[in-house]
């Protein structure tokens, strides 16, 4: 009986002191973990110049899988194949540039010259507070007299194409284009070698179906994602140029063009497409009400895109909490600007989707619970649900 006791002693003890070790271990992890999250922001905003069209080429390379695959079924060889992805690509982002830039440097350059139009059409708005109108009447006239001093740098020529915007945006641009250009291919080359190879070198078949598996799933949701959100926007951009044709609007292909890959952005896009819409009613029309137009064109169109065509197409499947994309969206956009911001949600899903399959960070479990850091992962076969571009649409309903 004794004996019996003293087992059952020393078992205890062990299991306090396997305790106390995984407790240790997860506390370094979660000090390790807290200091890479402190740095990784600083560490790839210092570092744009690289991570930026890396992190973008294989977000469109991801993207582009589909289409890859499509082609290697019909026995294209895999560096015909992922040529033909990224020719596809350049003449899509070619399209935009001759669409919404070569235009968009015509509008900058009359600018200056229609700031007393601006200033009169608001000013019926603004009459009945002072205050805000010396403010937007001090701003207007700075505005006004900032391009005399630099009117060189817009009477050149518009650019043409992808390569002749990058080149006139900076010398650098040029060289960050080739290399994104060059990651593309060679990532959607060497793509099915690396897929078989990642999968292959698992120890176990239960591994090695979890890493196929969490392949295909990035590769599905991502391109599902980018690829509904980007009919969307391209059939909003389309019929909010053809209403702003209607009504007389200048270059309207420009201003599709802009609604369309403004709506990429969740929450601000729609907004700054307005905002730009307004300030180009304001430049074009006397009145001031018909001025607006554009502007609630575009908004109108925003609100029934986002409240009834998109739960319509896409269900209602949700899977990303609206506060992990404002949080996304602030972070990337903190980290890369605009760039930073067309990333967020895609970035998102691949964070979700991989993140979903290795097991959820648990730090209430660590602190008042069992002492680990991380949950389960999902159980083999468990379906899983594709985040798609519902949250975001029904985020821009949230907020108008």
């Amino acid at each position: 009986m004794a004996a019996a006791e003293t087992g059952a002693g020393g078992e205890t003890t062990i299991a306090k002191e396997e305790l106390r070790r995984d407790r240790l271990l997860a506390a370094l992890t979660l000090i390790a973990g807290a200091g890479l999250v402190l740095a990784l922001p600083f560490a790839l905003q210092a570092g744009a110049r690289f991570f930026l069209p890396l992190t973008a080429a294989i977000v469109i390379a991801i993207a582009l899988v589909p289409l890859l695959e499509w082609l290697e079924r019909r026995r294209l060889p895999a560096a015909l194949a992922a040529f033909l992805c990224v020719l596809l690509f350049l003449v899509v982002a070619n399209g935009a540039i001759a669409s919404i830039v070569v235009p968009a440097w015509g509008w900058a350059e009359i600018l200056p010259e229609r700031i007393d139009r601006v200033q009169t059409n608001i000013a019926p708005l603004i009459d009945f507070y002072s205050n805000l109108e010396r403010f937007v009447n001090d701003l207007l006239a700075n505005v006004a007299n900032t391009p005399t001093h630099n009117t060189g740098a817009t009477t050149g020529e518009p650019p043409a194409s992808l390569l002749d915007f990058t080149a006139s945006t900076a010398p650098s641009a040029l060289i960050e284009m080739f290399f994104a250009i060059l990651v593309i291919y060679f990532f959607l080359a060497g793509w099915t070698r690396l897929r078989r190879a990642a999968i292959t070198s698992r120890t176990s078949f239960g591994g090695a179906m979890a890493t196929a598996r969490v392949i295909q799933d990035v590769v599905d949701f991502t391109s599902a994602y980018l690829g509904t959100i980007s009919f969307i926007n391209l059939t909003l951009g389309a019929l909010v140029a053809a209403a702003l044709w209607f009504v007389g609007m200048p270059t309207p292909l420009m201003w599709g063009g802009i609604v369309a890959v403004l709506n990429y952005i969740p929450y601000f896009g729609p907004i700054l497409s307005a905002a730009l819409l307004a300030l180009g009613g304001l430049m074009t029309f006397t009145d001031v009400w018909w001025a607006l137009l554009p502007a609630a064109i575009m908004v109108g169109a925003h609100l029934v895109e986002a409240n009834v065509v998109t739960p319509l197409i896409v269900g209602h499947r949700l899977t990303i909490s609206p506060l992990m994309i404002l949080v996304t969206l602030s972070f990337w956009g903190w980290v890369w600007g605009t760039p930073g911001a067309l990333l967020a949600v895609p970035l998102l899903i691949i964070i979700q989707t991989v993140v979903r399959a290795a097991g959820k960070p648990d730090i209430a479990g660590f602190l008042f619970e069992h002492g680990t850091l991380v949950t389960d992962a999902v159980p083999p076969g468990t379906p899983a649900t594709p985040p798609t571009s519902a949250s975001v649409e029904e985020k821009d309903a949230e907020g108008g």
